[in-house]
C-alpha cells in the first residue's frame, strides 16, 4: 500500500536514481564517504538465542511480565548482557537503538530490585523522550512487584517529581540536567544508590554532559554497579570507562552495520532550493509503502521550515525539536507511533534514542555532518528483519 497522504494515494513504485550513479555531487561532505549506493541488502538471518527467558532464574512476576510483553527469546544484546548484569558485573554494551538494549538492562535490574529491598538504581538518558520510553518499559516489566519509578526530566513539574522521590522510589530515571538540579537542592541523595546506568552515553557526551556525568557518578558509593550503553565507542567514552568501570567489566559489542546489511541507500541530487523541495515531493509521492517516514533537518528552524513545506505539499507531517513544549512533543510522538501521522521531521538530538517501529524510509533532507550521525539516522529503519530505505539530499 502507498503511504498516507492528504487527498489520496499514490500507486507509483519507488524508482532507483539513475542520475545519482552517473554524476558525482560536489557537496562538502562527499556521499562516497557515507552512502553505499545501489546495494540491495541480503535477507536478514534469524537470531537463535542460546537460552529462552524461561531458562533464567527470575522473579515469577517478572517472568509473567516478560511473557505479557511477548518476549520469548532474548535478542543478541539481551542474550549477552543479561547474565553478567544479573551477576553484578560492570558492563559496556555497544548496540544501536532498536536492538533491545533497554530490556537488556531493565530485566536484570528489576529482578535485583524485586529480590533486594536495599537496591536503588539511577538511569541517565540524554533526552526526555528516551527517559520516558525507558520509564514506560519499566512500568510494563515491573508490574505487581511493588516497584514504582520516579521520572525526573526537564519540562515537567519538579515539585511533583520531588513528591514521588519522597515516597521512596528505588528506580530513578532522568536526564542529567534535572538530576543535577535535584541533587543540588538536596532532594535526591545518590550516596545510597547501588547501580547507575548511562544509556546512549555517546550522545550525552556529544551534548556536553560529560562533567555533569562525572560529578553525578562521584556522588555514588565507591562500591557500585555501573552499566554503560552506547551506539559508538570513541576516546571520550573510553576515558570515562577507565574512570568509572571496574577493571573486570564485561564488554558486549553488537555494533550494527546498517549501511551494508539492512538498508538500501541512495542520494538525491539537487542544484537549487526549489529543486530540492520539488524532489522531496516527488520522493514521497513515488514512495510506495504504508510504513512511517522519518525526515532529518540539521536545525530547529529547518524542522519548522519542513513542517510548513509539507503542509503546502498537502502531506500530513509533524515536527519535533527541543524548543517545543513537552506536552506537544509527547503528543507528536504519540501521533507518529500510532500511525495517525506518517511523517515525522526531527533534528538529530530530538530523534536520538527514540524507539519507533515500522520506520520504512529515512530522508536526510539536510546531509549529516559526519559518518556517525549518518549511521545513527539511517539506523532508524531496517529493523527487526525488515529491509529499510534511506535517501540523502546532496547539492550538486
Amino acid at each position: 500500500m502507498p503511504m498516507n497522504r492528504r487527498g489520496g494515494k499514490s500507486s507509483a513504485s519507488f524508482p532507483r536514481s539513475k542520475k545519482s550513479s552517473q554524476r558525482k555531487p560536489k557537496a562538502q561532505l562527499q556521499p562516497k564517504n557515507f552512502v553505499h549506493r545501489d546495494v540491495k541488502p541480503p535477507e536478514l538471518s534469524t537470531h537463535t538465542s542460546a537460552y529462552s527467558y524461561q531458562d533464567l532464574d527470575l522473579h515469577p512476576n517478572l517472568q509473567r511480565n516478560i511473557s505479557a510483553k511477548g518476549y520469548t527469546d532474548p535478542t543478541p544484546i539481551q542474550e549477552q548482557a543479561i547474565p553478567p548484569i544479573l551477576k553484578g558485573e560492570d558492563l559496556l554494551g555497544i548496540a544501536q537503538t532498536g536492538s533491545g538494549k533497554t530490556a537488556a538492562f531493565l530485566i536484570p535490574l528489576i529482578n535485583k530490585l524485586a529480590n533486594n529491598r536495599d537496591e536503588q538504581v539511577l538511569i541517565l538518558a540524554p533526552t526526555r523522550e528516551l527517559a520516558e520510553q525507558i520509564n514506560e518499559e519499566f512500568r510494563a516489566l515491573g508490574k505487581k512487584l511493588g516497584l514504582f519509578s520516579a521520572l525526573c526530566v526537564g519540562g515537567q513539574s519538579m515539585r511533583k517529581q520531588i513528591e514521588i522521590l519522597e515516597k521512596g522510589s528505588r528506580m530513578v530515571i532522568g536526564t542529567p540536567g534535572r538530576i543535577m538540579d535535584l541533587t543540588d537542592k538536596g532532594k535526591l541523595d545518590l550516596s545510597h544508590m547501588s547501580t547507575i546506568v548511562l544509556d546512549e552515553v555517546d550522545r550525552m557526551l556529544d551534548m556536553g554532559f560529560i562533567e555533569d556525568i562525572r560529578r553525578l557518578i562521584r556522588e555514588f558509593p565507591e562500591e557500585r554497579h555501573s552499566l554503560f550503553f552506547s551506539a559508538t565507542l570513541d576516546p571520550k567514552i573510553q576515558n570515562l570507562m577507565r574512570e568509572f568501570l571496574r577493571q573486570s567489566y564485561q564488554e558486549v559489542k553488537l555494533q550494527a552495520s546498517p549501511s551494508s546489511e539492512h538498508i538500501y541507500q541512495d542520494v538525491v541530487l539537487y542544484s537549487h532550493p526549489e529543486e530540492k523541495k520539488r524532489k522531496l515531493k516527488e520522493l514521497l509521492e513515488d514512495y510506495q509503502d504504508d510504513g512511517k517516514v522519518l525526515v532529518f533537518a540539521n536545525t530547529k528552524k529547518g524542522v519548522d521550515f519542513l513542517e510548513r513545506t509539507f503542509q503546502d505539499m498537502n502531506f500530513a507531517a509533524i515536527g519535533i525539536h527541543g524548543d517545543k513544549e513537552q506536552p506537544e512533543r509527547k503528543r507528536t510522538l504519540k501521533q507518529f507511533k500510532s500511525g495517525e501521522v506518517n511523517i515525522l521531521i526531527a533534528t538529530d538530538v530530538a530523534a536520538r534514542g527514540l524507539d519507533i517501529s515500522n520506520v520504512s524510509l529515512v530522508v536526510n533532507y539536510d546531509a549529516p555532518e559526519n559518518y556517525d550521525d549518518y549511521i545513527h539516522r539511517i539506523g532508524r529503519t531496517g529493523r527487526a528483519g525488515a529491509i529499510g530505505q534511506a535517501r540523502t539530499f546532496v547539492e550538486e
